[in-house]
């Protein structure tokens, strides 16, 4: 519940503000810290001090008890100048063999230290190392060393004389109050300057955070205007993409160009779908409407002649052919197009070592049996004599590309329209390309060509034999199947030729002569 309860004002801070409270944690823990090493350090210093004076002012105070045997009427006030000049506001004490304080020698004017049992063994055990002891009133501290004093020799009447006794140790003592009131001044200035300098960063840090974060505001900004469906917004681009931020920027933007060219290229598939549909619909509608037609008619005893029937079911049967050539062909490029879309072969494809001179003759056969009115030459590619074009491909299909490309001849040109037929090779290309010199297409025209289902109609004449508009997608689709490629040369008023192109295959080259 503690854990909760401190970590929600955190939580429901913003970033900038979690950045700059964090950087606050951070810094004060580190100035208590710092400061608490520094007075600790500088408080063994200072004490370290006072024992060096303590260990100097022991040393002079014991060589100042000599000057009790100067002769002369001076010689008192030359040992308290010595005295004054060496220990200065020191706490001074004489003790005798029994630890007692024999004489003070310089009183402090407050308090006094509160002496431990100090007999010679006492003293002996200390060593001369200074040690801490409390004051006698109040609760002050003091530093204290003590020293034993070498014995008065026992010939000595002038020491019996006149001090009645011999000294056994000496104490020397410096109250700590100084080094404390310091150190809790230096705390006092401590608080002071780490408030400020904690103010101070707390407001240069939250302007400064503000800044370095202004590049995720402008994320935030396109993320929302790509979150309302404008998917060309774009993040500017970062002074460099070195950085965390610069990376984000750049990933984000390379994401946005994908998902607006997938967007993109969902919504032309789904026109692509809804034309094909409504053009589907439309190539099946009209043979349905026609056998359902001649039905109607025929229920409702409208051919009462058998010669009337048997006319019916002419056109009904070549209504149900052209139905079942459009459906077949559906179903083909349907196939085709999985073929490109998966790894399974939808379409096997029979590779054998062939010729296209064979697919040539044919083709110019069937010109000549279809349309016996054309003029059909055989020419080698653009022109001259034809050659070989060894190819691996799948007969059945490849002559299906053919039939389609003759039947398109036919279709789209009026009758007695020359046709030339080319095979040969262009480079590393086996080629079988189909001419004609009818009225050609635009340039728009002839890069919807392989559409399905799409005609040029305002620029080639039509015949009643026209199609689906499917076959030259189905070429396309072939010839793809099989590596190459298909290309169409045409203009307005010009011959239009269709250009089949395929991979050369050397070793097929006598297979067919």
């Amino acid at each position: 519940m503690t854990g909760t309860s401190a970590g929600g004002p955190i939580k429901s801070l913003s970033l900038r503000g979690r950045v700059v409270a964090i950087s606050q944690l951070l810094v004060i823990a580190a100035l208590l810290a710092s400061n608490a090493l520094l007075v600790t350090l500088l408080q063994r210093q200072l004490v370290h001090q006072l024992d060096e004076r303590l260990r100097t002012a022991t040393v002079a105070a014991a060589r100042s008890s000599d000057l009790a045997e100067t002769p002369g009427e001076a010689a008192p006030q030359v040992r308290d100048a010595v005295e004054r000049e060496l220990t200065g506001d020191l706490y001074v004490a004489y003790l005798d063999a029994d630890g007692q304080v024999e004489k003070t020698l310089r009183p402090p004017k407050e308090s006094a230290p509160q002496l431990p049992d100090l007999d010679i063994e006492a003293v002996n055990s200390r060593k001369g190392q200074p040690f801490k002891s409390a004051a006698k009133k109040g609760d002050g501290e003091w530093r204290v060393t003590v020293a034993r004093l070498n014995a008065a020799p026992p010939n000595s009447a002038q020491r019996q004389k006149t001090d009645g006794a011999s000294h056994a140790g000496i104490v020397v003592a410096a109250s700590l109050d100084p080094i404390n009131t310091t150190i809790r001044h230096l705390g006092v200035w401590m608080l002071v300057i780490d408030s400020f300098v904690l103010v101070l960063l707390a407001v240069v840090g939250w302007f400064a955070v503000r800044a370095g974060l202004r590049p995720l505001r402008r994320i935030e900004t396109t993320a929302a205007a790509i979150a309302a469906g404008d998917l060309s917004s774009r993040v500017p681009p970062p002074a460099s993409t070195r950085t965390e931020l610069g990376r984000l920027s750049a990933a984000l933007n390379g994401m946005l160009d994908r998902i607006e060219a997938g967007d993109a290229a969902r919504a032309a598939t789904n026109e692509r779908m809804r034309t094909f549909i409504a053009d589907a619909s439309h190539e099946l509608r009209t043979p349905l409407f026609g056998i359902k037609g001649f039905t109607e008619l025929y229920r409702m005893g409208g051919m009462p002649q058998r010669t009337d029937v048997d006319t019916a079911m002419n056109r009904v049967e070549r209504e149900a052919g052209r139905l079942v050539r459009i459906v077949e062909d559906l179903l083909l490029l349907a196939r085709l197009d999985e073929e490109d879309t998966t790894a399974d072969a939808h379409l096997p494809l029979h590779l054998t070592p062939m010729d296209l001179r064979t697919l040539a003759v044919d083709a110019l056969h069937d010109l000549r049996a279809l349309a016996p009115e054309r003029s059909v030459t055989l020419t080698g590619p653009g022109g001259g004599p034809p050659g070989g074009a060894p190819v691996l491909g799948d007969e059945a299909r490849l002559r299906q590309v053919t039939s389609n490309l003759v039947g398109n001849a036919i279709a789209h040109t009026l009758p007695g329209t020359p046709v030339r037929i080319g095979v040969g090779t262009l480079g590393d290309r086996a080629v079988l390309e189909l001419g004609d010199q009818g009225p050609g297409m635009s340039a728009e025209q002839a890069a919807h060509v392989f559409d399905r289902f799409y005609r040029a109609d305002t620029a080639r004449a039509r015949t009643q034999t026209g199609g689906a508009g499917l076959g030259l997608s189905i070429v396309h689709s072939l010839v793809t199947a099989h590596h190459g490629r298909v290309e169409v040369d045409t203009a307005p008023g010009e011959a239009t030729t269709f250009r089949v192109l395929l991979p050369l295959h050397p070793d097929g080259s006598d297979s067919h002569s």
